[in-house]
């Protein structure tokens, strides 16, 4: 986008809950489960830092997942009811697998996870991994794979494929939606992968039981350019690239959160969404980041 439409969208105050960059160098450290008698639960320090969130429904038609890393689709589908994991898995995952596949391209996507977020329900950490529990959204910048994180995922699902597939270009992308009304609070917001600095990324490990895996934190930088879609409703949905194995130049990490959206009614509906995360296989081969 050019300069003068940027600056011309209409936007809303907020301060977001960014990753601190560790003095001493240590990594820091974030248990997805209950840590043992006298751990904390995240390691490192966060701090507010001031964004302004620009409205990006008049880019909506512009927007790309290989240069800003996210994009708006309108998307019906024929799921009654969100919190029925059977109904989940029988009728919106495969409206996912295709709205994927339309919208990149892909010859292969790979449905691995899903997570709903309600903010009237609190969160409690999970006793094992791939437990779906109901999660309140997230309050603090972050991407969910790093460089070495994104093949290991494919490592860990995809079995005697993985090096073959890990042999051609691939892609994490999440397609996030709302599940019920109008989003009043807490919206979904989204950073142009190209406003992100090298430096801007803090590598984190997320424990888990039984493995270790990697997030990138983020750290605030006013050179970032921040959206949302405000009043999204269930009949839309984002898709997010949060990995991409190419290093071509196209965006390969995304960072987002939610955000208190100041202009939200004072009676606001707790938001309710959820997103599902997809394994993305291309034909073309593309050596990913070591």
């Amino acid at each position: 986008m050019d300069g003068a439409k940027y600056w011309s969208l209409n936007s809303v105050p907020a301060a977001m809950s960014f990753a601190v960059p560790p003095a001493d160098g240590a990594k820091p450290v974030s248990y997805n489960y209950e840590p043992p008698p006298g751990v904390a639960r995240r390691s490192g320090q966060f701090a507010d830092g001031p964004v302004n969130v620009r409205d990006a429904r008049p880019l909506a038609g512009a927007l790309s997942l290989d240069r800003e890393g996210f994009k708006l689709v309108p998307h019906q589908t024929r799921v009654h009811d969100f919190y029925d994991e059977d109904e989940l898995k029988r009728v919106y995952y495969p409206e996912v697998e295709r709205l994927v596949k339309a919208e990149t391209g892909a010859s292969r996507v790979q449905i691995f996870d899903h997570t709903l977020r309600n903010g009237a329900i609190p969160e409690r950490p999970a006793e094992k991994e791939g437990e779906q529990l109901i999660r309140e959204p997230v309050l603090r910048v972050h991407n969910d794979y790093t460089v070495k994180s994104g093949p290991q995922r494919v490592r860990d699902l995809m079995g005697a494929e993985a090096g073959d597939l890990l042999n051609r270009r691939f892609a994490v992308i999440n397609v996030w939606r709302p599940i019920r009304g109008v989003v009043e609070e807490k919206p979904l917001a989204l950073c142009d992968a190209r406003s992100v600095a090298p430096q801007d990324w803090v590598a984190t490990d997320l424990l888990y039981p039984d493995r270790t895996g990697e997030i990138y934190y983020v750290a605030h930088n006013p050179a970032q350019r921040w959206f949302y879609f405000p009043r999204m409703t269930r009949e839309e949905a984002v898709l997010l690239k949060c990995y991409d194995s190419a290093t071509d130049g196209r965006a390969r990490f995304s960072p987002h959160t939610a955000f208190a959206d100041p202009t939200s009614p004072a009676n606001a509906r707790p938001r309710e969404s959820i997103e599902v995360r997809t394994l993305v296989f291309f034909d073309e081969e593309a050596k990913q980041a070591a």
